[in-house]
């Protein structure tokens, strides 16, 4: 290892110096705050019909609450994680935190469609500045095993946080009213904010300011059109329109960094294998996790005729499964290595996904068999977060966790939309239709098709808990 990352690793003032106990609540923090932006992707699902009702929002355009606030969460997230790399981890966490916050606060008395999508936006903004601000803190806080424990919870915070929005989306809609999916971030996010600087030291990052600004407008404006040609997947025009745009721009941006003197990305990091293979495994377990959600949340709503709060409580041991899976791979990826813990995950989640077609007349079948896959995928979570973490230096951890949270965002993107597109007809009929069965089949064949790409792809045997924390 190159001696000066090893002196930088051990600075003094590197937050990985506090002590073990605040090194641990600080991770209950981060952890607290990366739940509140996983859980506002999908806590607001449930609570449409009564919003849109509230606030005059036209089904038309029901989709782009959601979409309001993935496109700028996706498309500045490598701006966010280069930022903490530049300005130090904690100072960017702490402004995502406040942007985030506030935004809730204004989302929760939004009395438009306007106003709301406006602070769906700012929400969106916040995440991309606070999530791979986080992850970076995570990774610098932690090595060895403890490393592997700490990874695991937050892989299981991003595996859980999708299905307990469902939950708690409907448990809050059927009570205190759909604005109250907003405002129990204020006080989480008050908390976090006062908590935080007493256990994290500030860090110096990089401390040169200066920033690749071409790239990060060229990145943002590629990752966001892709974002919104994923979303649109089912109005085939709009959607390659977009999706052609992003390969352009993205392309342009490619060229514009190979250039750049200081460059948002640098693009050695994406002939890394483990980054390409922590990258694939995090967009395809988003992907098939966030498309299971979709899926089962529409059957048990039209097929079974569940109530919002039903629904709800039906995602309660889906939650729970995926927890149950990250925490699993948090000890065997220490033991076993992440390449055996993500075929393992990708095996149980592809038989799962093909045993519910086959469960689609019982809602607790199905129910079980989404659980079973959340569990297997909860794997898969911890796999790629290490497999990629573990080969970022000391300067690089920012941007190597902006680049994995953005495969994240797009593995929602592309689930949701992908499924919700082949499940068409079955969505909108009374009685589940083949379109649904054709749907879990394909999100079967990806997960084993997966399986034995990640055979290859992700790098074997254990690692050793004596290794140095950052290896090239």
């Amino acid at each position: 290892m190159n001696h000066h990352l090893a002196a930088e690793a051990h600075h003094p003032s590197a937050p990985e110096d506090a002590p073990a106990s605040g090194r641990w609540f600080a991770l209950a923090l981060l952890c607290l705050a990366q739940f509140m932006l996983i859980l506002d992707v999908t806590v607001i699902n449930v609570a449409l019909p009564d919003l849109s009702r509230d606030i005059g929002l036209p089904p038309t355009s029901a989709a782009w609450t959601i979409a309001a606030y993935a496109i700028p969460f996706a498309g500045l997230m490598l701006l966010g994680g280069r930022s903490a790399d530049l300005l130090g981890s904690r100072r960017v966490f702490m402004a995502g935190l406040i942007v985030f916050t506030v935004a809730s606060f204004a989302a929760g008395f939004a009395t438009d469609a306007t106003m709301l999508l406006a602070a769906r936006a700012a929400q969106g903004v916040g995440a991309a500045f606070l999530s791979p601000s986080a992850l970076s803190t995570v990774t610098r806080l932690f090595t060895g095993h403890s490393r592997h424990r700490a990874l695991a919870i937050w892989g299981a915070i991003g595996g859980s946080g999708a299905a307990v929005g469902v939950l708690l989306g409907g448990l809050l809609t059927a009570g205190p009213g759909w604005r109250w999916i907003f405002f129990v971030n204020v006080p989480i996010g008050i908390l976090v904010a006062m908590a935080v600087p007493l256990v994290v030291p500030a860090g110096r990052g990089l401390g040169d300011g200066k920033f690749d600004v071409i790239g990060a407008i060229l990145a943002t404006l590629g990752t966001a059109s892709l974002v919104i040609g994923i979303t649109q997947i089912g109005s085939l025009g709009n959607g390659m329109l977009f999706i052609g745009a992003a390969i352009v721009i993205l392309g342009v941006f490619a060229a514009v960094e190979s250039f750049a003197a200081k460059p948002l990305v640098d693009l050695r990091l994406l002939t890394r294998r483990p980054i390409q293979a922590g990258a694939l495994l995090m967009l395809v377990a988003t992907g098939l996790l966030v498309g299971a959600f979709f899926l089962l949340s529409f059957a048990l709503q039209s097929r079974f005729g569940w109530t919002a709060l039903d629904t709800g409580l039906g995602f309660l041991p889906v939650a729970v499964a995926t927890i149950v899976g990250a925490h699993l791979a948090g000890h065997a990826v220490g033991h076993l290595g992440a390449r055996v813990v993500a075929v393992a995950g990708l095996v149980i989640a592809a038989a799962s996904l093909e045993f519910a077609t086959t469960a689609l007349g019982s809602p607790m079948l199905l129910i079980a068999s989404v659980a079973t896959t959340a569990l297997g995928l909860g794997t898969v979570f911890v796999s790629a977060t290490t497999t990629a973490m573990a080969h970022a230096g000391p300067h690089e951890t920012g941007v190597v966790s902006g680049l994995v949270n953005t495969f994240h965002e797009l593995g929602g993107a592309m689930g949701a939309a992908i499924l919700a597109a082949i499940a068409a007809a079955s969505l909108a009929a009374p009685s589940i239709a083949n379109g649904f069965i054709d749907a879990l089949t394909l999100s079967a064949i990806v997960a084993g098709a997966t399986a034995v790409l990640a055979i290859i792809v992700v790098p074997g045997g254990k690692p050793a808990a004596d290794a140095p924390r950052f290896v090239h």
